[in-house]
């Protein structure tokens, strides 16, 4: 300030003497510019042309401009009628460079920088560094780093510039010492610190950091517990103070929140008031709470939602509903909610935007909201839904337009952002149980924008090879029935696999139409014919188990199957590749009907639950199953080639691929009774920031495969059923999805192996997740 008023008085004294007495201003003209705008010279400047000003009023718009903060010198100057306002401007900000900051982000250092008025291309004023400094260690504080230091360089750049280096010593964060809560009798201590992130230092801390004081942190627990007592029926519920005293060394924070609980209270009536749109019932059914229950602002906002989620199903879109709750003395509460439903709207027209190569006709099929109907607030969600599933687009905008001079419609426009779908895929990879893996294809999933699916593909590894040519049109019928066709041809190498030593040659053709229950249910049914060789090793020194040589003796090596298959499946997963919330319900049935030279069938189910266990679906708990049962239709035995195994990635971890179940010898024969299931936690990768495309889980596998034939013979075998031979294994598993596909690695270890089985610690796939 005192360099302020040196200059100021500088130029008011050298400016002033070159103008003598008071004169009328013809034009003004102004000297010294080299960045700053001249408009914001005269927006600074109080004199016009035309003004008749004195010495008294120089003074001032020299103190103006000045004030401006633009300018280190100011000098006003005559000549004739001219006034010259002659300038020397204060450098500019060219560049800030950042030093040293690890924990904080530049874009958020830089965003507080600009909250202090300083960015890049601004004019420079020295005497905003202490205020930026300040600034920045308020950042610094809001996260417990009490100990960081900011120091500022200004560097000297030419053409009237400079460079702002900041350079950061972030310190440590501070630890938790304490947490007192004051006030509290309805519930204990621990209880309510248990409500916390924030903690003291445990056993977990080094990898939860609840230990770590942040002013985010403390303020989200106090809103945790202010809604703890809120929905218990607290409702004059309230936090008098939250402190934090820092220890001298400023390493150490203790946090006290003194509160006051007020007594609890309990619903004396309910009611839903106001115009409807709809029946009251409607609404009522919705009602979360009943009289007598405690008051929770929880449920309230639920209700409330809930009232106007069905109104905009409805048609009302722009509803609203207000709860208000009337306290007595007594400890009653009287609510009401306000239901003002609005005019009915229904939908003007719909614009589709961005799709360059599909059909309009493709997208608006899918869409339940249609043109000139009610608007609902389901069918524009599900709408979206829909769109995403498809698969064509990378992402999927809707936005709800107010038709201008109308109150009762609205435009939906939906932009939508192609992806890739015609595209030739080649690939290596490899597999602990299948060696390396190569494969190559055609797909086509939104054919010349048409919607339906065309596709050929070459896969080959240890075990199989195949080739396979589909082509799918989910719309052959305009109410959503699909057709499919299928054609393939396989080997398949069941000694390479730890199996057996035979190998199958199938080749098979089959077509099969889906039927749309709703938008995540299908049901689908086909029909195929299948043509399958097996050649069995007759070398002398090899002896093949005895479930091959009696089903070769009693059905031969060749066999033309008429196939039958039913699918059902039913997904409410929120991913595709890593779910974290929903369910899976996938029921296949496979018939060689009598006629052929086999006839059996094959069911299985698949079934998959998630359920996160904290806000941000970071933690995860989910449980997985796979079982079957199949058996034969006819006098031959069951086909060994289609029976089931277990162990590996896809069923039990920690045991070899397909090596559980019954064995001839050494050689593991498979069953047809399958049974499988896995409890995970998923939990975030330790030492990596948050990253979308990486899974690591916990996990508990169980499961065997059993027979309903003899076990004469065999080792590891269990007529029908056994639960005493599950087998089961534990470890911890990691998935990321990678530029060339998905890869999996799970650490396992048995937990109740049998002198006969195989066990694997180590078990990696490219090419699937868990």
């Amino acid at each position: 300030m005192k360099r302020f008023t040196l200059l100021s008085l500088l130029g008011l004294i050298f400016s002033v003497h070159a103008i003598a007495s008071d004169f009328a201003v013809d034009d003004i003209r102004i000297e010294g510019l080299q960045q700053v705008d001249p408009a914001i010279v005269f927006r600074n400047f109080p004199i016009n042309r035309g003004d008749l000003v004195d010495q008294r009023a120089l003074n001032d718009a020299t103190k103006d401009l000045f004030e401006s903060g633009y300018f280190d010198d100011v000098e006003l100057l005559k000549d004739q009628g001219v006034l010259i306002v002659r300038v020397k401007e204060r450098p500019s900000v060219a560049l800030i460079r950042l030093e040293g900051n690890d924990l904080i982000k530049d874009e958020q250092l830089m965003a507080a920088l600009k909250r202090s008025g300083l960015e890049e291309g601004d004019v420079f004023r020295r005497s905003a560094l202490d205020q930026i400094r300040l600034d920045l260690l308020q950042v610094y504080n809001q996260a417990g780093r009490y100990t960081a230091e900011i120091n500022t360089d200004v560097e000297q750049l030419d053409g009237n510039r400079v460079a702002l280096n900041i350079k950061v010593t972030e310190g440590e964060t501070a630890v938790v010492q304490k947490i007192n809560i004051i006030g509290n009798s309805a519930f204990s201590d621990e209880e309510l610190l248990g409500l916390f992130d924030l903690g003291t230092t445990n056993l977990f801390s080094w990898w939860t950091d609840n230990d770590k004081y942040a002013r985010e942190k403390l303020s989200a627990d106090i809103e945790r517990l202010r809604s703890y007592y809120l929905d218990r029926g607290f409702v004059k519920f309230d936090i008098n103070s939250s402190d934090v005293s820092i220890s001298p060394d400023q390493k150490q924070v203790f946090v006290t929140i003194s509160l006051t609980e007020g007594q609890q209270y309990k619903y004396t009536d309910i009611d839903v008031v106001g115009e409807f749109g709809v029946d009251k019932s409607e609404l009522t059914k919705h009602l979360q709470m009943k009289t007598g229950d405690l008051f929770s602002r929880k449920l309230v906002v639920e209700t409330n939602n809930l009232i106007q989620k069905e109104l905009g199903d409805s048609g009302y879109l722009f509803a609203k509903s207000n709860a208000i709750p009337e306290v007595d003395d007594q400890g009653g509460v009287a609510l009401k909610f306000y239901v003002e439903p609005g005019k009915l709207v229904t939908v003007r027209r719909i614009e589709i935007r961005g799709n360059a190569m599909t059909a309009d006709e493709v997208i608006r099929r899918e869409l339940p909201q249609m043109e000139g109907s009610v608007a609902s607030a389901d069918a524009i969600e599900r709408s979206k839904t829909r769109l995403d599933r498809l698969g064509f687009f990378s992402k999927v905008d809707i936005k709800t337009l107010r038709v201008a001079g109308a109150d009762d419609q609205v435009d939906l426009q939906f932009s939508v952002e192609e992806q890739s779908l015609g595209q030739i895929n080649a690939g290596v990879g490899y597999s602990s149980a299948e060696g390396i893996l190569f494969d190559v294809g055609l797909q086509q999933d939104n054919f010349l924008g048409t919607g339906t699916e065309f596709g050929f593909a070459f896969n080959n590894s240890q075990i199989l090879t195949q080739y396979t040519f589909s082509f799918n049109d989910p719309y052959y019928t305009l109410d959503g029935v699909g057709r499919g066709y299928d054609v393939y041809y396989r080997t398949r190498d069941f000694g390479n696999d730890d199996l057996s030593d035979y190998n199958t040659n199938e080749v098979g053709a089959s077509v099969n139409f889906g039927y749309p229950i709703d938008e995540n249910q299908r049901v689908t049914l086909g029909i195929g014919l299948d043509s399958t060789d097996v050649n069995v090793n007759t070398s002398p020194t090899i002896e093949l188990p005895s479930i091959i040589e009696e089903f070769t003796e009693a059905a031969g090596t060749s066999y033309l199957t008429y196939n039958l298959n039913g699918r059902w499946r039913n997904n409410h997963l929120n991913n595709a590749f890593f779910p974290t919330d929903g369910y899976l319900h996938d029921v296949r049935l496979d018939v060689a009907v009598p006629g052929g030279d086999l006839a059996y069938y094959k069911a299985s189910y698949t079934g998959r639950y998630y359920q996160p266990l904290n806000r941000d679906q970071t933690w995860v708990f989910g449980l997985k199953t796979r079982n079957g049962f199949a058996g034969s239709l006819d006098s031959n035995p069951y086909p060994f080639f289609q029976r089931y195994f277990a162990g590996g990635l896809r069923t039990v971890r920690g045991f070899a691929n397909n090596s559980l179940g019954p064995k001839d010898g050494d050689d593991p024969i498979g069953g047809n009774i399958l049974l499988s299931g896995s409890a995970e936690l998923i939990f975030p990768a330790p030492f990596l920031d948050e990253d979308s495309s990486i899974r690591t889980i916990a996990f508990l596998d169980g499961g065997n495969v059993f027979t309903t034939d003899s076990c004469s013979g065999l080792t590891d075998c269990s007529d029908n059923i056994d639960i005493g031979e599950v087998r089961f294994a534990a470890g911890v598993g990691l998935s990321w999805i990678t530029a060339i596909g998905p890869l999996s690695i799970s650490f396992g270890q048995a937990l109740n192996a049998s002198s006969n089985d195989t066990k694997e610690s180590v078990q990696f796939s490219l090419g699937q997740t868990f």
